[in-house]
């Protein structure tokens, strides 16, 4: 809204509906028929699931897409520098190698826990990127799809009393609303958390590697902007985020008991102290 306002469009010039809707795919499908029943102008999605929902229940209005991770990989775009169909937006993706070398760096991974959710593209998509570099890297993968609330104790039972190493939390909606619950249960058991999700080192992860959010509200603010100036939303390319930052919290390592190297220190954005 603050990038609109500063093109001259405020909430005087546009009308700003918003919804939360339960996360599920009936829920995320009745909320983008509800905009299209409205007359809306211009849809706005936060992650892939609710914008394949967009995709599939709208044809001619414009979608503006936030947070999700590898557009053309999860089917939402045909590619970043042309979209196409009825939409652009803003990627969230980062290279997830960055992440998964840095927490070997502190502790050599030999085996990785994975809590990802199969219903959800961009989760099914960090999977088969560990599942790459496991085979690069050499390390083992437990994986455990946690589609509903009722799966999620099992499955950190599961992880935390396997021999896994680091446990990543995948960008899932179950799994970034119980992040809490699974730092501490790991951190119980000796195990750190490493994650992309915002704000995850925050709530006590080890190594994160996070998208600036507030950069991702101005990048679609501009992508919103252009449309209403009349630019065709197919042929504006997907951002990509510059603000990138590899947080590593000291105090995690601390409870854990582990040392973080000066070379992982060196090239980290962020020090939760």
């Amino acid at each position: 809204m603050k990038t609109l306002a500063l093109k001259g469009l405020d909430q005087s010039k546009v009308e700003l509906v918003v919804q939360t809707p339960n996360p599920d795919p009936i829920s995320w499908a009745n909320t983008i028929r509800k905009f299209n029943g409205i007359g809306s102008d211009i849809i706005i999605t936060y992650g892939a699931p609710v914008t394949l929902a967009a995709i599939r229940e709208v044809d001619n209005i414009p979608i503006v897409f936030v947070d999700v991770y590898g557009p053309v990989e999860a089917g939402v775009t045909r590619s970043m520098a042309a979209p196409g169909r009825n939409l652009t937006g803003v990627s969230s993706k980062v290279p997830m190698i960055t992440l998964i070398k840095a927490a070997n760096d502190i502790k050599h991974i030999k085996s990785l826990g994975i809590l990802y959710n199969g219903r959800e593209i961009g989760s099914v998509i960090q999977l088969k990127e560990i599942r790459r570099l496991a085979a690069q890297m050499g390390f083992s993968v437990v994986e455990l799809n946690v589609s509903s609330a009722n799966m999620l104790d099992s499955a950190l039972g599961t992880l935390t009393s396997s021999d896994v190493d680091f446990i990543y939390a995948a960008e899932s909606t179950l799994v970034t609303r119980s992040l809490e619950k699974v730092i501490f249960r790991a951190r119980d058991h000796g195990i750190p958390v490493i994650s992309h999700v915002p704000e995850a080192a925050d709530k006590g992860a080890l190594v994160t590697l996070e998208i600036n959010t507030y950069e991702q509200g101005q990048l679609a603010g501009e992508c919103v902007s252009a449309i209403l100036q009349g630019k065709k939303q197919g042929q504006i390319p997907v951002a990509t985020p510059k603000k990138v930052d590899l947080v590593i919290n000291l105090k995690a390592a601390k409870l854990l008991d582990l040392n973080v190297p000066i070379q992982v220190l060196n090239i980290s954005t962020k020090i939760v102290k």
